[in-house]
Parts: C-alpha cells; sequence; structure tokens
C-alpha cells in the first residue's frame, strides 16, 4: 500500500479546527504610532511587545494573507532557545558573544512560555528539550564536541551512548546522541501563531487581513503604507515578512526563498506508539548535513520534514512549489527506513513552504528610511523562538536605543550578501550537491565547502 496515497496536499496545523475568522481589509486611510507589516511570528511578537511596552501606543498590524498563513503556520513546531540556528553556528560566528548569546536565548524562551500561560494561549507548548542523534560515526563525534562546548557554558546537554538513545526513542539507525534537555519547546506553530494574534487584539491592536502592502512611501511625519484600496501613515514601521521582503531592496541581497517539505502520520496506536517509546516527547533532529527533523503532535501523530531545502531558480516564489512529489518520496522512504516497526503507516498531510534563508543562517537586523523602519529576517528555518528576540530588537532600533540586543554584533552586522543571478543559482546547487556528497562520505567537505568555510558561509543544509 502506498503509504502517501491519501495524504492530503496541504498543511496540517491550519487546518485545524480553532481557525480565527479573517479579519476586514484596510479600505480606507489609517494612522498609527506603529505599523507592522506581516503578521507572522516576527509581526505579532512586534505587535504584542509594543503595546506590553507602552500600552498607549497606537500599533496597526497589515497582512498580505491571514495570519500564519506562510512559514508560522507551516513549520515544525521547535521553539528553541538558539538564537543563532543552534550551538555550533553560533560559536562559529560570534565565538567572543556566545556566552551572551545563550543567555538571552535562553531567557527568549523562558518569556515565551511565560507569555503563552499569562495570555492562555492553548499552542501544546512543552518544555521537552531536543534530541540530536547520530546515524553515522562522523555524526557522533561532531555531537560529543558539541555536548562538551556546550556543557562547558552550562548548557543542560547530556550525551547518550547507542542503547541510552534508543531507551529515548527506538531507531536502528541510532549510534547515540545528544539531549538538550532544556533549549526547546515543541508547540502546535498555527495555535501559537493564532494566540498570538487573539492577545494583540486584546491589547488593542488593530489588524487588517488580505491586504498587501505594495509600497512605502516617505512623508513628512513618517512612512506611507500603500495598499489596494486604503493606506497607513506610521510614524514608525516593523517590516516582518520574511522570505517576502519585496518592499526593502537592500533585502534581496541578503534572503533567499528556500522550500522546506513536511509529512504528517496518521495517529499511532497505543501499540505503535510502544514500539518506538518516545516517553519524553522530545522533538528530534538527526545530524546530517542533509538533515531530518520530527515530532510529535498532540494526538500522537508524527511530522517528518527536512532533508532537502529547495531553492528554485531565479527564487520565485509560487504556491506551485508547494507540492513537490519527487521529496515526499525521499522522505517517506526514510521514514520506513528509521522506524521499520511502523511498517503500514499511512501519512495524511503533506505540504511545504518557503523560509527566509541567509548565508550566516540566523536572522539579520537593521533600518531603513532614516531610522523610521526597522526590518529582521533570515532566520532559516529557526524562528519559531528567535523571532521574539528580533521584535525586541527592532522596537529597540525604531526607538533610537542602545541597549544590550542593539549592542551586539549579531546585531549590528550583516551576512555575507549572496551573488545575482544566475550565478547565484549555480552556487547554490553546487553547494547543495556538495553537503550531500559530504553526507556519503563520512561528513568529508570537499574544496567547495572548505572554500565557503573560509569565507564564513559554512553551509551544512
Amino acid at each position: 500500500m502506498d503509504p502517501l496515497a491519501d495524504a492530503a496536499p496541504e498543511p496540517y496545523w491550519l487546518r485545524q479546527e480553532g481557525a480565527p475568522a479573517a479579519a476586514e481589509p484596510l479600505a480606507a486611510a489609517e494612522t498609527a504610532d506603529l505599523a507592522v507589516i506581516g503578521a507572522g511570528y516576527s509581526g505579532l511578537w512586534t505587535a504584542l511587545l509594543a503595546k506590553e511596552r507602552d500600552p498607549g501606543r497606537d500599533v496597526v498590524v497589515v497582512e498580505a494573507g491571514t495570519a500564519g498563513w506562510a512559514a508560522s503556520g507551516r513549520n515544525g513546531g521547535f521553539c528553541a532557545a538558539s538564537l543563532t540556528h543552534g550551538f555550533d553556528n553560533g560559536l562559529s560566528r560570534f565565538p567572543e558573544e556566545m556566552d551572551t548569546l545563550e543567555r538571552l536565548g535562553r531567557r527568549n524562551l523562558d518569556e515565551i512560555e511565560e507569555t503563552v500561560r499569562r495570555h492562555g494561549i492553548d499552542c501544546d507548548f512543552s518544555r521537552t528539550g531536543e534530541l540530536h542523534v547520530a546515524t553515522a560515526d562522523w555524526q557522533l563525534r561532531e555531537l560529543r564536541a558539541y555536548q562538551e562546548a556546550a556543557g562547558a557554558r552550562g548548557a543542560d546537554v547530556r550525551l547518550l551512548g547507542r542503547d541510552a538513545v534508543r531507551a529515548e526513542l527506538d531507531s536502528p539507525t541510532y549510534l547515540g546522541g545528544v539531549w538538550d534537555r532544556d533549549g526547546c519547546a515543541m508547540v502546535d506553530p498555527a495555535r501559537l501563531v493564532w494566540g498570538l494574534r487573539r492577545a494583540c487584539l486584546e491589547l488593542g491592536v488593530r489588524l487588517y487581513e488580505n491586504t498587501r502592502v505594495d509600497r512605502i512611501d516617505v512623508t513628512g511625519g513618517g512612512l506611507r503604507l500603500h495598499t489596494l484600496r486604503g493606506r497607513v501613515d506610521a510614524r514608525r514601521v516593523a517590516l516582518a515578512t520574511g522570505a517576502y521582503g519585496t518592499l526593502l531592496r537592500r533585502l534581496r541581497h541578503y534572503v533567499i526563498p528556500v522550500y522546506d517539505y513536511a509529512l504528517m502520520t496518521e495517529p499511532l496506536t497505543g501499540a505503535q506508539l510502544a514500539a518506538i517509546g518516545w516517553a519524553h516527547r522530545q522533538g528530534v533532529g538527526d545530524s546530517g548535513n542533509q538533515f531530518h527533523y520530527y515530532r510529535l503532535s498532540a494526538d500522537n501523530r508524527i511530522l517528518w520534514g527536512g532533508y532537502d531545502a529547495v531553492y528554485y531558480r531565479g527564487g520565485r516564489i509560487t504556491t506551485d512549489h508547494d507540492q513537490r512529489e519527487q521529496t515526499f518520496r525521499v522522505l517517506a522512504q526514510h521514514f520506513r527506513d528509521t522506524f521499520p516497526q511502523l511498517e503500514g503507516l499511512r501519512f495524511t498531510h503533506k505540504w511545504g513552504g518557503v523560509i527566509d534563508a541567509c548565508s550566516r543562517f540566523s536572522g539579520f537586523f537593521g533600518t531603513a528610511h532614516g531610522g523610521r523602519l526597522a526590518y529582521a529576517a533570515g532566520y532559516t528555518g529557526l524562528g519559531v523562538g528567535a523571532t521574539r528576540f528580533g521584535a525586541n530588537v527592532m522596537l529597540d532600533l525604531l526607538d533610537g536605543r542602545r541597549t544590550e540586543l542593539t549592542s551586539l554584533r549579531l546585531v549590528r552586522s550583516k551576512p555575507v550578501p549572496f551573488p545575482p543571478e544566475p550565478v547565484r543559482t549555480g552556487v547554490i546547487q553546487l553547494t547543495r550537491w556538495s553537503i550531500a556528497r559530504a553526507d556519503r562520505r563520512d561528513g568529508r567537505r570537499n574544496l567547495w565547502l572548505r572554500t565557503l568555510d573560509r569565507v564564513g558561509l559554512g553551509f551544512d543544509s
């Protein structure tokens, strides 16, 4: 039986019951102290924090679709403390700031947990941690080095041998692993979006959905956002559109749209769940350059995603790319290889979506229009938690304040820009081929990857 035969071509999370009715589109002229473009995590956190900082601030959010319809509602729900796309990536790029970034990241995750509790956001928030598993000897060596370095900085990371990791989650492919016990929470990503949306509205934020901003102009008192049937005049603007950041030309040099794909299984029976264990319900990621991520949902489905990160020629974003049967077939085979004891389990949903990727993998920040606009972008798939940090950065930048956040080199620096097309497509495809080859050659990186490492790009997926 084909396990994908009945899979619906749509994101599982966004098709759940409980989605809010869409807000009315903008159809008049509005004014605001702060206008936020985008109602994903980045935009909603910005609006919420702006009102919590100053309840009297007039905040408007303008969203081209509906809240969370893009990356925020399609991801795996890994809400990580890391602000740098993982410890190793951060240590290689910001070694002098790593202790500070780890502290700020843990505080950010704590504050997300507190916000979820305070606003009664029912998003299945669970501080399970994340299990990093090795399926090859070279991955195990790298995980040992990670555990030593992170553990020396006080992180609660536990090294697990073959038997110990299989006691947590049983797969014949596992050789060992590291359990980061406190650095990641699992959430229902769509319900987190819907809960943040509700919290914003309760604090007086005005939201307009199905309203695309076509142009931004400078006015005497700030910036004007032009839409099809209305406009917003705002003193300050936060641009939180991720991969869709075409309103600011400079972002096109730093951000590329990369498609990520995922499958969702039918709910596991009690016997099936017992066959694999998973008593602590951690999020899981394997440790190849092309890696998989997977987790349990509240009703014991397995989300299985990753491996292929696809850049389409020219960076074109289209809903046609949301479905890629070649990738779904590869993911389904890898699932069977990892959990042969679940033979016969069917997939009920298959989907893809675009993420905003940059060359350093972690978010970057800046201002435009004389400091009246701030932006955050480039989270590269690890933005569920880091976008809240980015929202605080944008608000500090818009206030013109020098704070602990705005003083960070992480915030003051930019990624290496991508070359223009058609060179961009060639470089990316060469890199994808090279990292796949490295996985087949015990992690050995070829001359191209070593060159990227030396210039600070260090692609791994």
